[in-house]
């Protein structure tokens, strides 16, 4: 059964969006900016109890017999409040509309403009529906029938542009040859780790291929990452499925990533003393709570307009997760918008000329 909760602080906004598949937030804001509430964000002017529309919306989930919805409110005396406006003035003031938000998997996915109990009805049936489905919502593991296997779920608006990626001009340094080449991290595949293979690989033709990467000498990975076309690049989403279970072994097992920095639009790969003096696009600190559980994957997000017109990406892994020595990665997966494609120039006939 779904319910309502009313939010005492930002933290505690914040734990309910963590811990919530689908989280419906009752706010009313001066600017659209307020009203969309991101993870770590002032929660803004968010004021008021529920009101009666969301009864349809609990009900619309509750038949659909999803995860519950909760429906959470900031009451006119919450701490995070800018603002404690009285009623009157909210109802005189037309630029101050309620907003019914919607999240899934922590991500803002619709906005209901105003009191409209139809409306949030049928939402709140369609996303319900499409956290139990094996291709939507945004929840644990995706098949995207387009481009393979997805870790996690894709925002609205943004699409798996992976089969972007000029397989032909990868490049990753020290690597051990060991295990997988740079076109493993992405097959369109599920990684063997999450078939009951325990991260052991695949058996082919009687020997076990390792669908996976991981770094040789220390825990540095470089990877040259060149498009087939210009990309508007929104995230990446990095899967790593080290062995959970490695007994005395602990000492040499592989770590996640941890530190990764990112740069674009460049010729080819980066050496990595060469990388430690170029700054960076963006540079990630990854956090054990950033991956998902189920799926081993973490989401990146990039700052979008530094990241408009993406011909290549070099990532360069500079730690791991732990005192280890290694790195390993399972998949990568390129979230965006597709571009025009690269021009690769004109063939001209050099000494042709009539008479010659």
């Amino acid at each position: 059964m779904s319910k309502t909760v009313l939010v005492s602080s930002a933290s505690h906004f914040n734990q309910l969006l963590s811990s919530t598949k689908i989280l419906v937030t009752d706010c009313t804001s001066k600017s659209p900016a307020t009203a969309v509430i991101f993870p770590g964000n002032n929660i803004g002017e968010c004021g008021g109890l529920i009101n009666p529309c969301c009864q349809s919306m609990r009900t619309g989930a509750d038949h659909a017999k999803q995860s519950p919805p909760y429906m959470s409110s900031c009451p006119p005396s919450c701490p995070v409040r800018r603002r404690s406006p009285s009623p009157k003035s909210i109802q005189s003031d037309k630029r101050r509309l309620r907003k019914n938000i919607m999240w899934l998997h922590q991500h803002v996915v619709s906005t209901v403009q105003g009191a409209d109990p139809r409306k949030l009805s049928e939402l709140v049936k369609k996303i319900a529906a499409e956290a139990d489905s094996d291709g939507l919502g945004g929840f644990g593991e995706v098949s995207d029938s387009g481009t393979g296997w997805l870790g996690i779920g894709l925002l609205k608006g943004y699409d798996n542009v992976t089969d972007q990626v000029d397989v032909r001009g990868l490049d990753l340094l020290n690597a051990d040859s060991n295990f997988g080449s740079a076109r493993t991290l992405f097959d369109p595949s599920k990684p063997s780790a999450l078939q009951g293979g325990k991260g052991k690989g695949r058996a082919q033709a009687g020997e076990e291929t390792k669908d996976w990467a991981e770094s040789d000498t220390d825990e540095q990975l470089m990877l040259f990452i060149p498009f087939q076309s210009t990309l508007k690049v929104h995230s990446l989403h990095i899967t790593s499925l080290p062995p959970k279970d490695t007994g005395a072994e602990a000492d040499e097992a592989p770590m996640r990533p941890k530190t990764v920095q990112l740069y674009s639009n460049r010729a080819h790969v980066l050496g990595f003393e060469e990388a430690d003096d170029i700054e960076a696009t963006q540079a990630v600190t990854l956090q054990p709570e950033d991956w998902d559980a189920a799926t081993g994957t973490v989401k990146v997000d990039l700052r979008y307009v530094k990241f408009q017109n993406v011909s290549s990406l070099v990532l360069f892994v500079v730690d791991g997760e732990g005192d280890g020595e290694r790195v390993r990665i399972d998949r990568l997966r390129i979230v965006g918008e597709k571009g025009s494609k690269r021009e690769l120039g004109k063939l001209e006939k050099i000494g042709d000329e009539t008479g010659e």
